[in-house]
């Protein structure tokens, strides 16, 4: 969506666009008012999105990121069962605290979308960025945290990444 040499404009126009259309899929209505508030509606999103969010490096290719949906599926499934069962384990011991972990994926669209994924790893949550690494909050630091982010990092790498000139 936003990337290295691409105006904030197009950058701009490109999500308002989707956030209109997204709007027009939630409320599929043509009437006049409702047209009016979708357009104000998806203005609001846009200037929000580029204020959180600005044009920076990466993509997402979509077709190569859902081919990950089963691996994404499992994974979820297995952190929702780990979490579960440490939550009603109350003898088991646990080590919450930050880990970080270095990241090859630039800053952006690229390094957001991987962050997601990553929130669904058992017993993590990506808290924020220092510097070229992710900062983690694990329920148990003892646990190889980092190592497990970079194998989720080469995995999902081709469909996470900065675009070149010839992209």
């Amino acid at each position: 969506m936003s990337r290295p040499g691409v105006s904030k404009t197009r950058a701009a126009v490109e999500r308002a666009a989707i956030y209109l259309a997204l709007w027009f899929v939630l409320l599929p209505s043509t009437k006049p008012g409702d047209v009016v508030l979708g357009l104000a509606a998806a203005a609001a999103a846009t200037w929000i999105s580029l204020r959180l969010l600005p044009p920076e490096g990466g993509r997402v290719r979509l077709g190569a990121l859902m081919l990950q949906g089963p691996h994404f599926l499992w994974e979820s499934v297995r952190g929702g069962i780990d979490v579960a069962r440490r939550a009603l384990a109350p003898r088991m011991t646990l080590e919450p605290g930050f880990v970080t972990s270095p990241t090859r994926l630039p800053r952006g669209l690229a390094r957001n979308t991987f962050s997601t994924v990553a929130s669904l790893m058992p017993g993590t949550l990506p808290a924020g960025e220092d510097g070229e690494s992710l900062v983690v909050h694990a329920l148990d630091v003892s646990q190889p945290v980092a190592e497990q982010l970079g194998a989720e990092e080469q995995r999902f790498g081709p469909a996470l990444s900065a675009r070149t000139d010839h992209d």
